[in-house]
């Protein structure tokens, strides 16, 4: 299984239009909003979520640009672990590749009425299937409502990804969203070739600094409470959704090496993995 990188930052990416933190004024490597490409064949391409970047994000992914045909596109499917804006806005980007396929848990799908309304034109809603030369496996991982859904019911909203490849047997798991270490999750992980995992804060006071929320108030796990339980595990294990107050985006930071000295990567956008 082929993995691209397409975007490694939260919402807002990095530097965020309307900051002026630190780190937003330090003149860091720019990085995009959360996506990822993945492929069993390299040919045919399936998005895990859709970043309101996904144009910029195609355009400079040379794997996932049109062609041999004038309107063909190497683009089969995207697949949602939750309803968060930040996640989904860029279906509306993909309007042009009319029909193609969003796959997300049913919560999901109930929860982006008000995007399926505007976007139903253009592609096909379904729930999650086994994708071509890859086994699809979801579990879920928060309770955190999108603010803008105004259902009454609990959830859960968002999910990790567990894709397992059939001829290779390489697992990759993708779990932007955590709001907690959950039942379950360490043998969902337990045998991944490359775990993907919340890194959108390093530790639980990170907001405090810009007037924000608690991390957890906000569904994302602090990079400090995962460290622990990855440590001398086997895989490969990086964190993604990386937040623009995070310390760690700072290559000379303490936290940026406490990350790399735990075994974990802090991957670029545009970083490409086999698994």
């Amino acid at each position: 299984m082929k993995v691209i990188l397409l975007g490694t930052a939260a919402g807002g990416g990095c530097p965020q239009w309307n900051c002026a933190c630190r780190l937003c004024t330090a003149g860091l490597p720019p990085r995009t909003q959360d996506c990822v490409a993945i492929s069993a064949d390299g040919a045919g391409w399936y998005l895990l979520n859709c970043s309101p970047d996904i144009r910029s994000q195609i355009l400079s992914t040379p794997a996932l640009l049109a062609g041999p045909g004038a309107r063909e596109t190497p683009l089969r499917g995207v697949l949602l672990t939750d309803a968060e804006l930040d996640h989904s806005l860029g279906l509306l980007m993909l309007r042009e590749a009319g029909g193609l396929p969003v796959y997300a848990p049913d919560t999901v799908l109930d929860a982006l009425s008000p995007v399926r309304a505007i976007t139903d034109g253009y592609g096909g809603w379904t729930s999650l299937v086994d994708l071509p030369g890859l086994r699809v496996d979801v579990l879920p991982v928060s309770d955190k409502k999108p603010k803008y859904v105004s259902s009454t019911g609990h959830g859960p909203w968002a999910f990790a990804y567990r894709i397992s490849d059939v001829l290779t047997g390489g697992v990759l798991v993708y779990a932007p969203c955590l709001k907690s270490w959950p039942p379950g999750f360490d043998s969902f992980v337990g045998d991944a070739s490359l775990v993907l995992l919340d890194g959108t804060f390093y530790a639980p006071d990170e907001m405090a600094g810009v007037g924000g929320p608690d991390q957890l108030a906000m569904g994302h796990l602090p990079i400090t409470a995962s460290l622990a339980r990855i440590a001398g595990r086997p895989g490969r294990w990086a964190f993604t959704h990386l937040n623009n107050t995070n310390p760690v985006l700072d290559p000379v930071s303490e936290e940026h090496a406490a990350v790399l000295s735990a075994g974990a990567l802090l991957p670029a956008d545009g970083t490409e993995f086999t698994v």
